[in-house]
């Protein structure tokens, strides 16, 4: 049985070498415009069907573990990522950080089995109110993979959709669940996280200044994307991985993405206010980087917006034709790269429309 398992395994990564080569062949050892800049997945539950959304197949994991091994990807825990980052040191080529949201059983039974099969190390982001309960992991079982290197950080007390209060009560409100996680994390594990997930990816300028005097280094939201020094470190994006978006093809595809050189003109509050559809504008910082004329715009996925350039001041205005109905939708501009054929860079704004429930 050993001996046909090794077989297979061989077969299975022979096949993910010749489907993804090209990889390698595109990707250069010194490149200006991938430099400084880390691919960060997000997971939820493994190997387990009966909630197809948020799951991904133990055999698809595993494909995309073998892919990162094939290709000398260097997957790094995200506090070693962002401490590269915000101290401005240089990011290996082709640094990738895996994610993984709530802390459920089936990472400790059907994940952690193929990272310590691989080598590699995660981040794991739980709501402490849940320890034990239900599908999620037990305090024991949470400093078992703290002791195998596993990072685990800080996604919430509750998990409380935080912009559902009054305005005036968020801050309050989502300062004492902060509070309340950090002793739990204290009292159980020993020390104070420094990464936090926003809960449904859903956040306000005020969140993210709590973050900040809590001296949180960074915080995730739900959108996509490749974190570079450009990103607003209180809303950095990660790719999510789960259901129709877990084989290995669209994997290969995201893992190709390149930061978008932009930032928002000016601090923006995801949270719709008056203005339904809202309008965005970006600051294209290095316009030589991408082709200004092939520039993309999608609304939730969607080719439903209008877009503008401005080439003498590089600002790109985008808003959808449509007001956004949805819970959270996202805004995403993409544009092809001027230094690589066949490569795409990628931002993504997330707006929450809180009148919406899901």
């Amino acid at each position: 049985m050993n001996y046909l398992r090794k077989n297979s395994i061989l077969i299975l990564l022979l096949f993910i070498a010749f489907l993804t080569k090209t990889i390698a062949q595109n990707t250069t050892q010194s490149s200006a415009s991938n430099s400084g800049q880390i691919t960060c997945f997000v997971y939820h539950r493994f190997g387990d069907n009966r909630y197809p959304s948020t799951n991904i197949s133990v055999e698809d994991f595993r494909n995309h573990l073998a892919f990162l091994k094939i290709n000398e990807y260097h997957v790094v825990t995200l506090n070693k990522a962002l401490e590269l980052l915000i101290k401005g040191k240089p990011i290996p080529e082709k640094t990738v950080a895996l994610t993984i949201d709530d802390g459920y059983k089936s990472f400790f039974e059907n994940g952690m089995p193929l990272l310590r099969e691989f080598g590699y190390k995660a981040t794991l982001f739980i709501n402490t109110k849940q320890f034990g309960t239900g599908d999620f992991l037990s305090i024991q079982e949470i400093r078992q993979i703290i002791k195998e290197g596993i990072e685990v950080e800080n996604h919430s007390h509750a998990h409380s959709q935080f912009v559902n209060f009054a305005p005036e009560e968020i801050a309050d409100t989502f300062r004492n669940d902060l509070l309340k996680s950090q002793d739990i994390f204290m009292k159980n594990f020993g020390y104070k996280p420094k990464l936090y997930a926003y809960p449904y990816g859903e956040y306000t300028p005020e969140m993210q200044e709590i973050l900040r005097e809590e001296g949180y280094v960074a915080a995730f939201a739900q959108k996509s994307g490749v974190i570079s020094s450009l990103s607003d470190p209180y809303a950095l994006p990660r790719f999510p991985v789960a259901g129709n978006y877990s084989k290995i093809d669209g994997f290969v595809r995201k893992i190709k993405m390149e930061y978008m050189p932009v930032q928002p003109v000016q601090n923006i509050n995801p949270v719709i206010q008056s203005q339904n559809p809202p309008e965005l504008k970006l600051k294209l910082v290095y316009p030589e980087m991408i082709k200004t004329s092939l520039i993309q715009f999608f609304v939730g996925g969607q080719k439903d917006g209008t877009i503008s350039f401005n080439p003498e001041t590089n600002i790109i205005t985008v808003k959808s034709i449509h007001p956004l109905n949805t819970r959270r939708t996202l805004y995403t501009i993409t544009a092809p790269s001027t230094a690589k054929a066949n490569t795409w860079h990628w931002y993504s704004f997330l707006w929450i429309n809180k009148n919406v429930e899901e």
